[in-house]
């Protein structure tokens, strides 16, 4: 999606579509973002269309409400932001009537929006990505599927769904969205080889992992306050810092540490930070 616009001879008009957008912190608004503003500074122009920031917890973030419509700029990029059902993290039904919610929202408001000249739409849900296709076929213009998980194979591998009917009808729904896009953006290798595997042209899948700014992520000495105040002092940490989620598989880390624990190993910390469907409420040793 680099390069310039052929009608304007500038950079390229790019209509994102993301159901999670800073200030939330998750690994889909991080990633959006990210790029977004890379984008901008190439000297393309980035409408983020998006809902008002409540992930995890199902509760708006200070400062927002939950409009129709409001538009905002965050660091050169314009994002709209519309009205979606709300509910926390957790629940088959409720957070599915949310991103359903989003796509009709996300749709509605995104043809008001300047002609781009390229639609995006991000998962893992796809009724993000059917908005975005519906836009693109609406606008004239190409579909960019950005793919970060297999959906609905992750819900069925975390146990949330069996494979009947309705999976068999969201996986016709997922094909569908893969044949439509002009181009398929995915996170990992082994997700280009299922595509392929599965009928896919190899020629319209790109890989693009998930990176790290080095600029604002590197070691730094240990807070040696943060340990005290923890019990930390001498202990060898492990952490996971995010969401937690029934995809993270994190009661496999939980089982690691009571073996642990139980073989004596106490110089070691397990630490899960973070909220999503598999948190507890309260701190966990």
């Amino acid at each position: 999606m680099v390069g310039k616009s052929p009608a304007l001879g500038l950079g390229l008009n790019i209509l994102f579509l993301t159901d999670n957008f800073p200030p939330e912190t998750n690994a889909p608004a991080t990633r959006t973002y990210e790029h977004a503003v890379r984008w901008v500074a190439a000297g393309h122009r980035v409408t983020v269309i998006t809902g008002a920031p409540n992930f995890p917890e199902g509760r708006l973030y200070a400062g927002y409400r939950n409009r129709w419509y409001a538009v905002e700029e965050m660091d050169g990029i314009r994002v709209v932001r519309v009205k979606t059902y709300i509910t926390a993290n957790e629940g088959f039904v409720r957070r599915t009537l949310d991103y359903v919610s989003f796509m009709f929202s996300s749709f509605f408001f995104g043809l008001f929006q300047a002609r781009p000249d390229v639609v995006v739409g991000t998962s893992p849900q796809f009724f993000t990505v059917c908005a975005a296709w519906l836009l693109s076929v609406f606008k004239w213009r190409p579909f960019v599927f950005e793919l970060r998980d297999l959906w609905p194979e992750s819900i069925k591998a975390v146990g949330a769904m069996r494979e009947g009917l309705l999976y068999k009808l969201l996986t016709g729904l997922e094909l569908f969205l893969y044949r439509r896009a002009r181009l398929i953006v995915c996170v990992t290798g082994a997700f280009k080889m299922q595509l392929v595997e599965r009928g896919i042209p190899a020629d319209k899948i790109a890989v693009v992992r998930n990176g790290v700014d080095t600029a604002v992520y590197y070691p730094r000495p240990a807070n040696e306050t943060l340990r005290r105040e923890h019990g930390l002092e001498g202990k060898k940490v492990a952490g996971f810092l995010g969401t937690l989620g029934m995809a993270h598989a994190l009661g496999s880390v939980l089982e690691a540490a009571r073996a642990l624990k139980e073989q004596g190993r106490d110089d070691l910390v397990f630490l899960l930070a973070g909220s999503g469907a598999e948190s507890r409420s309260g701190p966990q040793r």
